[in-house]
């Protein structure tokens, strides 16, 4: 940013009429005006982060009735059979097992990986703030399934440090799977201020708690492959240029990303980042394309499809969830422990980056085609131009760094999971359909 100041500083008001006094008073004169400026700008932008971190962040109860329990907005937790129900959700139980807590656990992925852990014997400790970004009720439906599976969630939110450090004093983590986060591009343009709230300011919470937990655990966290951004070399590898987001979702993630190796230098906390493809399955994100395609085909309504430039293809790298998943344990399994205690480095850590994607880039349109055929409903489409809202034209993973370093082979072609997530969708809205009647 501030390279990119100095070369507007340089450009003329009035191109071809200006002409720099060559006086070394006005020369020192201009370049002290310039510093203020500049010092003028980043002051703000530090003050309104720090206006949204401290008073856009819900606060705890000043006044609790109860010394032992605590509140964040509408958020109650605390007390022995609270902490209780937190101890025998994340206890261990397999001989190798580790306890992990995973952030953003009532969402798609979080519920998944959260499962998937538990069924194999590690410890597991959910953590989600149940918002209403989708329909709330989903996120409640993959509670109840993972309540089932032995799995407790604990309703707060990322930025709440004292339920962070009451969660890390009772349960002595060896993990964190973090997958909390504000998702979607074009959400961005009504309520940006949650993009910082959830991707940077409850990140740093986080990484704040981890850094001093004793013994400090392992970090593996979603990223995403949206901070290619308008990168044009594909397939997308994870030493491929990221500094042109094209979202401002894509920018938190980048900047999560930064801020990660950060913590990894300064404090030796092992860090995995992980930038997903386009996931999709079933209990997946209703915000997602080929959720609401799925939706609005049954429902007769007109479906839009985006078109690039010069009747252009618009392709994403669909991945199924269960090779997600995958790619998740897999992180988990690998990381190293963290280096750091009692908020000090004692050597160097690990920090990762894998692309998990498909590596099998489909048009949009074919992804309708499919539908179509497991729907027995013909589509009426609608072909529109790709919106400059943050969407890009393609997303293509190069695989090749997590297929080394983590053995990850993803396996499901999307006719294949998209039948997985069409029988899933049928049953689950035919079921609440009979529970309203």
């Amino acid at each position: 940013m501030l390279k990119h100041m100095s070369y507007l500083d340089n450009i003329p008001s009035a191109p071809g009429k200006f002409k720099m006094d060559k006086s070394p008073y006005v020369h020192n004169k201009l370049r002290w005006h310039s510093s203020l400026m500049k010092l003028t700008f980043w002051s703000f932008i530090f003050l309104a982060l720090i206006f949204i971190f401290f008073y856009r962040s819900p606060s705890p109860n000043p006044l609790p009735q109860d010394p032992s329990r605590r509140s964040l907005g509408t958020y109650n937790w605390g007390g022995p059979a609270w902490e209780k129900r937190v101890r025998s959700s994340a206890r261990i139980r397999s001989h190798d097992g580790i306890s992990v807590l995973v952030t953003g656990a009532a969402g798609f992925v979080g519920t998944h990986v959260s499962t998937a852990l538990k069924r194999r014997g590690d410890g597991v400790l959910g953590l989600d703030n149940f918002n209403d970004y989708y329909d709330p009720s989903l996120k409640r439906a993959r509670q109840a399934l993972l309540d089932r599976s032995g799995v407790f969630i604990v309703e707060g939110d990322i930025n709440d440090s004292t339920l962070l450090s009451k969660l890390f004093e009772v349960v002595a983590f060896t993990h964190v799977m973090h997958l909390a986060a504000q998702a979607g591009v074009r959400y961005a343009l009504e309520n940006p201020s949650s993009y910082v709230h959830s991707n940077i300011a409850g990140l740093v919470s986080l990484l704040e708690a981890c850094k001093s937990a004793n013994p400090q655990p392992a970090i593996v966290w979603a990223s995403s492959s949206s901070v290619y951004g308008l990168n044009s070399k594909v397939p997308f590898s994870e030493k491929d240029r990221t500094d042109q987001p094209a979202s401002l979702y894509a920018a938190t993630k980048k900047a999560g990303e930064e801020i990660a190796h950060t913590y990894n230098h300064i404090y030796g906390l092992s860090l995995t980042a992980l930038r997903f493809f386009t996931v999709y399955g079933p209990w997946g994100r209703p915000d997602m394309a080929y959720f609401f395609f799925t939706r609005d085909i049954l429902k007769g309504k007109t479906i839009s499809i985006f078109e690039a430039a010069n009747h252009g293809t618009v392709a994403r790298d669909f991945t199924y969830i269960d090779d997600i998943v995958k790619g998740c344990l897999a992180a988990l399994d690998t990381a190293e422990k963290s280096t750091g205690t009692g908020g000090k480095k004692k050597g160097p850590a690990q920090f990762r980056i894998y692309n998990l994607g498909n590596t099998s880039p489909v048009p949009v349109s074919d992804l309708v085609s499919i539908l179509e055929r497991l729907l027995k409903v013909n589509a009426k489409r609608k072909v529109i131009k790709l919106p400059q809202n943050g969407d890009v034209r393609f997303t293509h993973a190069n695989i090749s760094l997590a297929q080394r370093e983590l053995g990850y082979k993803p396996s499901t072609d999307l006719q294949t999971g998209l039948k997985k997530f069409v029988r899933w969708y049928l049953s689950y809205y035919s079921g609440e359909k009979k529970a309203a009647g």
